[in-house]
């Protein structure tokens, strides 16, 4: 008698294998990983390097007469991403023009009704990357690009032009504390999609999340994203659009940066849609097209 032939969603390790990953030394890490991983002394070191490379490729773009196309997070007002000064200042010290590049945010919050907060918001990803980047570079406006809630399939299709079908040539990420790109959780974590396969998560184009995952509330509660004084749980928005997996891992190349035991589950839990930071593993030789960059100091990797 015939039978169906299962899909494996989710990978997991024995209890004796996640307790050696996660008390893994740093400086082993990149043995074990099948992507690239390194180790600098301090998040300042770290934020430049990331700067550094976003600069160079637009320095190697330029020179080859191309357009250059990044996917970008954004942090919040009070913890902007910790690359965004550097390159604002490696720019003006080069004198990088930026009119011929592009950018692609990974995420913008939605209010209850499914429309972008105001950029005055204080969770507003426009308004924190706009105070503290675009307003400080020569980028075109209509550059600037963030998923659209009324079109969601737009910054794709913008994608594809720009870097005609080929994917950006650098998406820049934070490692979430749940093991997250973007908005871009476990499936199980977020709803009971009890039928999404891992090619399709990892195919997932932009799309609409009505409710965030309840401890994104809690972060803004303990001062997280907002002064510890002033915690702005409040006014968190409900909802987020995210860019998509197929997106993100459509990258020439990714630069992640993280900390904590969510680091080294990135580095080298097996691929899972559990943790879907794991996924990049699975990136077309990853040792040379992914690159996890992490601090030795205590802080946050934003």
């Amino acid at each position: 008698m015939p039978r169906f032939k299962g899909i494996v969603r989710n990978v997991t390790l024995s209890k004796e294998d996640m307790e050696k990953l996660l008390t893994m030394p740093l400086d082993e890490i990149d043995k074990w990983s099948p992507v690239k991983f390194v180790v600098l002394p301090k998040w300042e070191d770290v934020g430049r390097a990331l700067a550094k490379a976003m600069i160079e490729k637009i320095k190697e773009n330029d020179a080859k007469g191309k357009p250059s196309a990044f996917i970008i997070p954004a942090g919040s007002y009070t913890r902007p991403p910790l690359m965004y000064p550097y390159v604002v200042e490696m720019s003006a010290k080069e004198k990088i023009s930026w009119k011929n590049v592009w950018t692609f945010n990974m995420d913008e919050v939605l209010d209850w009704t499914n429309r972008p907060v105001p950029e005055t918001h204080p969770w507003s990803f426009y308004g924190s990357t706009k105070k503290v980047f675009f307003d400080k570079i020569d980028i075109p406006k209509d550059h600037i690009w963030f998923p659209d809630p009324k079109d969601p399939d737009a910054i794709g299709k913008k994608i594809m032009e720009v870097t005609e079908g080929k994917g950006v040539d650098i998406s820049f990420d934070g490692i979430g504390e749940h093991g997250h790109l973007a908005y871009e959780e476990a499936p199980d974590l977020m709803t009971h999609w009890t039928h999404i396969t891992p090619e399709e998560f990892k195919n997932a184009p932009t799309r609409i999340l009505p409710h965030m995952n309840p401890e994104t509330a809690v972060r803004a509660l303990r001062g997280d994203w907002d002064t510890p004084d002033k915690p702005l749980y409040t006014l968190a928005p409900p909802g987020a659009i995210t860019i998509g997996m197929k997106w993100i891992l459509g990258a020439k190349k990714l630069i992640l940066s993280g900390e904590g035991p969510v680091l080294k589950i990135a580095a080298m839990h097996p691929p899972t849609m559990d943790f879907p930071v794991t996924l990049v593993q699975e990136h077309p030789d990853p040792k040379n097209t992914v690159t996890i960059f992490t601090a030795r100091e205590e802080g946050k990797a934003w």
